[in-house]
């Protein structure tokens, strides 16, 4: 049975920025959508690893917040919650092979990545740059000067674009007969990985960061006065990928202004910012300076390695279309992953470790790896011995994935009830039987 070819699902949390995230993604999927012609095929297993990681993303807003093992890493290190924007960027690339499998026109073709692209990015900008905040208090609007310019959405806009332009110009004329003719049509692909890998490493770890400043407000409750206090971190190194004085975080309060940056960094989390580690808790006597600096993890430089993402899907999309057996696409898939797989954790053995919010290499390779590992699973299950009955259900999640999300993940139906209040925003329906408090 097969049906048709749609692009990734989006993710789910609990808190605003979170909730933001959502919306962006779910704006993605829309327009993302539209990308594919009506009339393609699409495989069955790409429906059921889309539903699987809709089911994981609910897992990881359910549970994470109490199982931390679920919840993301406040830095260093994987756990599940990490895997979620990985596996959504690399069925992004899968599908990219098949929209862009028979062009009629480059150029239309590129005209239309650009402006889908812009969409995603003018969307992102509204939905998460801060203008929606506030749900307990019903309250909206965003200072322009502290307006956040980055974002989920302006990520996968990132991606999209870079990875459709490879797609639309970079690939060769030459037919698929083999592995070897495979790569030598898409060689131009992976030179753009290289080149983007090689720019992120070198700014990485070559780039000198100096000390630098922030500024944070303290309310005194008994003047009601708010006082701004300036907190100054001491860098002055090269190639460090801790939080306080990394290159990732540099170039972004260079480029976007530490005013536009997230304002609740995942290292908050960390044992030198809570007592509580790692969860979120007070700060201890001996906290470093840059514990409550604005840190975007979906920064500039970090995005590079996000687009490698998705050429890698994009690479994994091509076995599908030019090798038709069944055994052919596994051994590549299988021969790939494990590659990545040992590639990242060699990298990470040697002191480049796993990093979500930097995106580092051998997290980019890891998280690569095990979505490659995933779909060949997920694939020979489902396409291979005919296990539908068994994934129905997350095959039914796949294609019905958006209303799900819109209906659960971002949680509509609550949200409008909970717009509808006596007197004050508290006094909800939801407040009444025990919800959101």
């Amino acid at each position: 049975m097969r049906t048709k070819l749609t692009m990734y699902e989006p993710i789910k949390s609990s808190d605003d920025h979170q909730w933001r995230e959502k919306k962006d993604i779910e704006s993605a999927l829309e327009i993302s959508r539209s990308s594919l012609p009506p009339d393609k095929d699409r495989l069955v297993s790409l429906d059921v690893f889309r539903g699987l990681t809709v089911a994981l993303m609910i897992l990881v807003d359910d549970v994470g917040g109490i199982v931390t093992a679920i919840n993301h890493s406040p830095w260093n290190g994987l756990t599940i919650a990490d895997f979620v924007m990985p596996f959504f960027l690399f069925i992004v690339g899968v599908s990219l092979a098949f929209a862009y499998k028979n062009l009629s026109c480059r150029f239309a073709a590129t005209r239309k990545a650009f402006i889908r692209s812009l969409k995603l990015l003018l969307l992102g900008v509204f939905l998460q740059g801060g203008f929606i905040h506030g749900l307990n208090n019903l309250t909206y609007g965003i200072d322009v000067e502290k307006i956040r310019f980055m974002g989920i959405l302006q990520r996968i806009a990132i991606a999209y674009l870079v990875t459709a332009l490879c797609e639309i110009w970079l690939k060769g004329k030459n037919n698929v007969s083999s592995e070897l003719s495979m790569i030598k049509k898409y060689r131009f692909h992976w030179v753009v990985a290289f080149v983007i890998t090689t720019i992120y490493l070198s700014l990485s770890y070559g780039l000198y960061v100096p000390d630098w400043e922030y500024q944070i407000s303290t309310e005194d409750q008994e003047s009601t006065l708010t006082a701004f206090l300036n907190l100054k971190v001491k860098c002055g190194v090269r190639g460090n990928t801790g939080p306080g004085c990394n290159a990732v975080g540099m170039l972004d309060r260079m480029f976007l202004g530490i005013h536009h940056l997230y304002k609740k960094p995942v290292y908050a989390r960390t044992k030198q910012c809570s007592i509580n580690s790692p969860d979120n808790g007070p700060l201890p006597l001996d906290a470093p300076s840059w514990c409550q600096a604005p840190f975007d993890p979906e920064g500039l430089l970090s995005s590079l390695m996000a687009i490698v993402t998705c050429l890698v899907g994009l690479h994994y999309g091509h076995i599908i279309i030019h090798f038709k057996d069944h055994k052919k696409r596994l051994n590549q898939w299988i021969l790939r992953s494990f590659c990545l797989l040992m590639l990242g954790l060699a990298l990470d053995l040697f002191g480049m470790h796993l990093n979500k919010p930097l995106y580092t290499l051998s997290y980019m390779c890891v998280t690569a790896g095990a979505s490659g590992f995933l779909l060949s699973a997920i694939y020979l299950m489902v396409d291979v011995y005919g296990y539908k009955r068994a994934s129905f259900v997350l095959e039914w999640m796949g294609i019905h994935a958006l209303p799900i999300y819109g209906l659960i993940a971002c949680n509509v139906v609550f949200l409008i009830i909970h717009g509808f209040y006596w007197k004050k925003p508290i006094n909800n329906l939801l407040h009444l039987i025990g919800i959101g408090k």
